[in-house]
């Protein structure tokens, strides 16, 4: 790997790391990336609403919206960019060789987490000064490597135009966490007209040294916004006139745990925010929860997502609650694609020292799995890949992935594929 492009991968990382943004708020991320794609010769680079179709978007909060822009511009983003970009977040450079060959398409994502990041000195990033500057959000899942590994790509890309043929797009995507990013940039088209589209993720159930090539278990996921409003009351004199959202939420929750599994694939439910209640002596009447459904197939998916419809719709009248529920992110599964999984296993095994593993196993979800779709119904093909670290375990405090050591393998296996379908040989 040419050092200059490792060094340049490593210090992005390291910069994105702390200046985390969560899902549709990633300004200072969609600036660096544009413009750094810019300066490397691209002429051919859309943003904001060029990218995501605002009609597609859910899961997007004007309020964080609006605080992440004041802080970008506080940070040096020029306020000219947000508003060209419509404020909407995402990039992608487009590099058409003039030569006849496949369009491939490289996803990689940008936000992070609501997690307040370790301090302690065993965590490196604490340790060597690049920890979260922003509290309560963190890169918890690396995607500010997949990030960084993107631009370094694209350096390449860029460097060794004149041996590639057909079309690359780089495609720097929002809003992953939540699946909301993926399907407002299908709808705007961005991937009519690709060949092959690939993406990754580090770690999962890939170590050091590791590559694994995902052939089956991303779960379709959908993931709901639930309010409930009561009445209130004086808890202690008027308790009968009162009508409890919280009481609602809480056997919602509990119910939700209670839907049948699916005999025809593996299914997951989990409550992950419940907010209510006003006071001690006040009958509650807001309830907010965030939780989300999944499962193997789409159709055991949606099974779940009218379950969680029913009970919730059904605890409202039997509380007498008025409720509303709301599908803030949606993924679906990913589609096999037997011929570019081996045409990846033929670019891994060209890697020195790089054992490689096949997995089947449910692993999370993926909104790139919309992607893949439209490319596949299109008469395209598609793949995923994990490339691996020593994690600590995702979407946690002390999360990590030794960037030095694991963000090379992404970098080698991501060109070597372009290389591999776009080279002109």
């Amino acid at each position: 790997m040419n050092p200059a492009i490792f060094d340049e991968m490593i210090a992005t990382r390291r910069r994105l790391h702390r200046h985390p943004e969560e899902g549709w708020t990633e300004f200072e991320t969609t600036w660096l990336v544009a413009q750094r794609l810019k300066a490397l010769g691209y002429e051919r680079v859309l943003t904001g609403t060029d990218v995501v179709k605002p009609e597609a978007v859910m899961g997007r909060d004007p309020k964080l919206v609006d605080a992440a822009i004041e802080r970008a511009v506080a940070q040096g983003v020029p306020r000219e960019f947000i508003e060209a970009i419509e404020g909407y977040t995402g990039c992608v450079a487009i590099l058409e060789t003039g030569r006849p060959g496949p369009v491939v398409a490289l996803r990689f994502d940008m936000d992070a987490l609501r997690i307040e990041e370790a301090d302690g000195p065993e965590h490196a990033p604490a340790r060597e000064g690049f920890r979260s500057e922003y509290p309560g959000l963190m890169h918890a899942c690396g995607h500010d490597a997949h990030t960084a590994v993107g631009l370094a790509v694209a350096r390449w890309v860029i460097e060794n135009r004149d041996t590639l043929c057909g079309t690359v797009k780089l495609c720097f995507q929002p809003a992953e966490e939540g699946v909301r990013g993926a399907w407002p940039m299908v709808q705007r088209g961005l991937f009519d007209d690709v060949d092959y589209v690939l993406a990754s993720h580090c770690g999962g159930k890939a170590g050091p040294g590791e590559i694994a090539l995902v052939h089956k278990g991303v779960l379709a996921s959908t993931k709901f916004d639930i309010r409930f409003t009561g009445t209130p009351s004086h808890a202690g004199n008027q308790p009968h006139r009162g009508r409890s959202a919280l009481m609602a939420a809480c056997a919602t929750a509990m119910m939700l745990t209670g839907i049948p599994r699916h005999g025809e694939g593996i299914s997951r439910v989990a409550v992950g925010r419940l907010e209510a209640g006003e006071g001690r002596n006040i009958t509650p009447v807001h309830a907010y929860m965030q939780i989300e459904v999944r499962g193997e197939t789409s159709e055991v998916n949606e099974f779940m997502c009218e379950n969680v419809e029913r009970i919730v719709k059904a605890n409202a009248l039997a509380y007498d609650v008025q409720s509303s529920i709301e599908r803030v992110g949606d993924a679906t599964t990913l589609p096999r694609c037997p011929d570019m999984i081996e045409a990846l296993r033929e670019v891994a095994q060209g890697i020195e020292g790089l054992a490689i593993l096949d997995l089947e196993a449910p692993a999370g979800s993926e909104d790139f799995t919309w992607m893949a779709k439209r490319v596949v119904e299109r008469g395209g093909q598609c793949a995923f890949f994990r490339w691996g670290c020593r994690h600590n375990g995702h979407h946690k405090f002390h999360f990590d992935l030794q960037d030095t050591e694991s963000m090379p393998t992404a970098y080698k296996m991501f060109t070597g594929y372009v290389a591999k379908m776009n080279g002109t040989h």
